[in-house]
């Protein structure tokens, strides 16, 4: 793999909690608007909050108000570029532990060839969208999330500048969320670590599959545009933070429904029978413990389902996994759903949201039946992206995620 250490653009030390924020797709505007405090980088990343009415996020003045807000911020100080190329160190603490990101400028023509693996479909619309953001800012405001398999000497060099230097941020967010931000600044350190990733035969996108095209495709764009290309600009390069497998935690993602397509709740019942072992829980929140396992809210009733043996394949990468089983067993031969990426009978919900965000939303009435899901491994999604195949919607969530705003990457 190819990476670089960059200069970074990012906020003095006393002002970094104020300047990072959460990254612009976990938030809507209005939420975006309670939340920013007047140095924070959703007036750069979600500058329709500056508008009173918040405007549309796609039109022309949003977009000059992006590009106002960011030269802004860098001519008060609230973002200051570094004066020389370095990697950085990003580490995320949540519910106790902690995993170490390098944050580095990974290579256009990395994610070209294919080197750089994706795991997940991407839509034109929103590639082009978040195009969009990255060329007129003529930088890589947010970075992406990316893993590798553990390298030894990697992780000995991470903890040897986390052990030995102060960071230059720490503090915790308002979500409970702990983020630790180190600079390297030793030049022989630097190298070495772009010499033991130019080893490294794969990087995996674990979160920003959007992103991640976008850039690419703008830094391809900014090369075609370039008669004097030479493959050294920073144009070629996007902003990342790369986790070691080992550390990274996926958690799952659940799915409710808003029909049972006119069975009775007994009829249904008696339809899973035929493939799952189904054990009635009683009201008590049950909790996929297995692959292959799932938690079901019914009626009232908390359902523990067990596919039976010979109804998924564990040695496909895809039919291994509970989304795929589900999907199959379920919401195709019972449900009918269609498409799950169209279809408006189902809804997907993140898992940090808890079990019972889905019972509440059965109670309520909105849904007819939850299920909630054992998560997938950070080896089963390299598995699916080693052998070019493609998770089904809606199937990883990584927590926490990156905070934008520690430090920016400017293409020129």
């Amino acid at each position: 793999m190819k990476i670089k250490p960059f200069a970074g653009v990012r906020p003095p030390k006393e002002l970094a909690a104020d300047v990072a924020s959460r990254p612009y797709d976990v938030l809507n505007s209005a939420e975006a608007k309670m939340e920013a405090g007047e140095k924070s980088l959703l007036h750069i990343i979600k500058p329709e909050i500056d508008f009173d009415p918040i405007a549309d996020e796609h039109s022309q003045p949003v977009y000059d108000k992006a590009v106002e807000n960011f030269k802004l911020w860098q001519q008060r100080g609230w973002l200051v570029q570094d004066p020389k190329e370095m990697y950085y160190i990003y580490a995320q603490t949540m519910d106790g532990r902690t995993q170490y990101g390098l944050v580095a400028a990974a290579n256009v023509d990395d994610y070209m060839n294919g080197a750089i693996k994706k795991h997940e479909l991407t839509r034109k619309d929103k590639e082009d969208d978040r195009m969009i953001h990255v060329r007129i800012q003529d930088a890589n405001i947010e970075p992406v999330f990316f893993a590798y398999p553990d390298v030894a000497e990697m992780n000995e060099i991470v903890e040897n500048i986390v052990k030995n230097n102060a960071p230059e941020y720490d503090f915790v967010a308002d979500d409970g969320f702990g983020h630790t931000f180190w600079a390297i600044h030793d030049d022989a350190i630097n190298a070495r670590i772009t010499e033991i990733f130019a080893n490294i035969p794969a990087l995996y996108v674990a979160d920003g599959h959007h992103r991640t095209a976008a850039a690419a495709r703008v830094g391809a764009e900014k090369r075609d545009n370039n008669p004097n290309h030479t493959g050294a600009e920073e144009y070629n390069y996007f902003l990342a933070v790369i986790f070691p497998e080992s550390q990274l935690k996926i958690i799952d993602y659940n799915r409710v429904v808003k029909d049972l397509n006119g069975l009775t709740p007994d009829e249904f019942l008696d339809k899973l029978s035929e493939s799952f072992d189904v054990v009635d829980m009683g009201t008590d929140v049950y909790k996929p413990n297995a692959l292959h396992n799932f938690g079901m809210y019914l009626n009232g009733k908390w359902y523990s389902l067990t596919a039976r043996a010979g109804t998924y394949d564990d040695n496909d990468p895809i039919g291994v996994l509970d989304v795929t089983v589900l999907s199959n067993l379920v919401f195709d031969q019972i449900l009918d759903l269609g498409d799950l990426r169209t279809s408006k009978r189902i809804d997907f919900v993140g898992g940090i949201r808890g079990l019972g965000e889905l019972q509440k939303r059965v109670d309520s009435g909105e849904m007819a039946a939850a299920f909630a899901l054992y998560p997938v491994t950070m080896r089963q999604i390299i598995n699916i992206a080693d052998s070019g195949n493609i998770m089904p919607p809606k199937t990883t969530w990584f927590e926490p995620k990156l905070r934008s705003g520690l430090v920016i990457h400017k293409l020129s």
